[in-house]
């Protein structure tokens, strides 16, 4: 049966018939139609959230997806086998490796940005830095394109951020990232500072002048959304879907799985919050800038990164929310393949990687590869902008669809083209 679908049949013609099958219904359709209707690339419902681990300062792909073990330029570095056979991950990732059939690996990532504000500001916006607009982060722009649903908290979160978080550029401050810290700290700026009917009354009091001011002002006073903020504001200070940021609520196994650190609880408050309808949720993991000792920095960092990446890929598999998340773990780029006399690598945009899972990524995947030695280019060089893409074509959005900046300048979702073997 399956070598009549895939010889009986060019792909061109298999895509016409599916099209004719999903006007006049599926009722009449034989064995092998039925089959052929079952593979469209329309039957998977699109993801619905992203949630981005950031890991700040760049970290080395050798070190990390990539490792080249016995060779100059892994300077040591081991690697382990992981439940993919063929693929290796570098020695510290064991229980990473375990769930290798849920991710992709991207080896052949290249960009232009070799600085930390450039190259973040190219990896979370898909855009070079340009003096004349300022882009929207991909979390921004999947809150502005996808419907808000009956999510009464923000839904762009950026936690523990780092000095430039997720922002919405153009489409307005209201696309920033809510920035919050270590879930186990109160949440800031949620809670009134006043009894309940004392704050009841400030509300009211506040309503008076703003009626007041509001005579002959209309239109100026709706162009700044004011009044929408602050209901939004209120509305998310009585919300019960603020108890997604409280860990505490998980069972103590599930914490320690994730691991007892700050960036351990983000990612389970992370997985709390595309639960209750978040869009995207950065969570940030500093330090990874090793222009020294770099071993031990990588070794020190992986030891947080593997628990928590693990145990939220496999929190939002047993959960049914993996094929409705996208999640991307990268940094701003990688390392040299040469270590300096410091023991450390140096910024490396020639051929870096990122780790892709869950909704609509293929699993089990590697694309490109990197030279062992670093002189040659990688193979299947990939841009960012189609890492963005891909993303984006992964949530439902058409990367070609254009914004209307405020000066009247129409700018693509993204410049990029979706990477169609990264997608099943």
């Amino acid at each position: 049966m399956e070598s009549l679908i895939h010889q009986g049949l060019p792909h061109a013609h298999r895509r016409s018939f599916l099209k004719l099958g999903a006007v006049a219904g599926l009722s009449w359709l034989t064995p092998v139609g039925q089959l052929l209707a079952a593979q469209s690339e329309h039957t998977r419902e699109p993801a619905q959230s992203i949630i981005l681990l950031w890991m700040n300062g760049g970290p080395s792909q050798l070190e990390t997806f990539d490792p080249h073990p016995n060779t100059m330029s892994a300077g040591g570095t081991k690697a382990i086998d992981t439940a993919v056979k063929g693929v290796q991950l570098a020695e510290g990732y064991e229980r990473l490796a375990e769930v290798m059939s849920h991710l992709a690996l991207v080896r052949s990532m290249v960009s232009k940005e070799g600085d930390h504000e450039r190259g973040t500001y190219l990896l979370k916006t898909g855009y070079r830095p340009n003096a004349t607009v300022e882009h929207p982060s991909i979390g921004a722009i999947c809150c502005h394109q996808l419907p808000v649903g009956k999510t009464e908290i923000p839904r762009h979160i950026s936690i523990l951020p780092s000095r430039w978080p997720s922002r919405g550029g153009f489409l307005g401050p209201e696309f920033d990232a809510f920035q919050a810290d270590d879930p186990l700290q109160k949440l800031a700026d949620v809670t009134a500072h006043v009894p309940k009917d004392r704050d009841t009354l400030r509300v009211k009091d506040l309503d008076v002048i703003e009626q007041t001011f509001l005579r002959g002002r209309q239109r100026r006073v709706e162009a700044t959304s004011h009044r929408e903020a602050v209901q939004r504001a209120r509305t998310m200070m009585s919300s019960e879907q603020l108890k997604a940021f409280d860990v505490t609520q998980e069972p103590l196994q599930v914490r320690k799985d994730y691991g007892e650190d700050g960036f351990g609880r983000a990612c389970l408050a992370a997985r709390r919050l595309v639960e209750v309808g978040v869009r995207c949720v950065e969570v940030t993991l500093d330090g990874w800038d090793a222009h020294v000792n770099n071993h031990e920095i990588h070794k020190n960092r992986a030891g947080t990164l593997d628990p928590a990446f693990s145990s939220l890929i496999r929190d939002l598999k047993q959960r049914d929310l993996l094929d409705r998340t996208v999640v991307i773990c990268a940094g701003e780029f990688g390392r040299t393949p040469k270590v300096n006399v410091a023991g450390g690598r140096d910024h490396w945009p020639n051929g870096f990687s990122i780790a892709l899972a869950g909704g609509g990524i293929r699993g089990g995947f590697v694309l490109g590869a990197t030279d062992p030695e670093g002189i040659k280019g990688p193979e299947t060089p990939t841009d960012v902008s189609d890492i963005h893409a891909t993303v984006l074509k992964a949530v439902g959005l058409d990367p070609t669809r254009e914004n209307v900046s405020p000066v009247g300048r129409p700018i693509k979702l993204s410049e990029g083209k979706p990477i169609e073997s990264l997608l099943v």
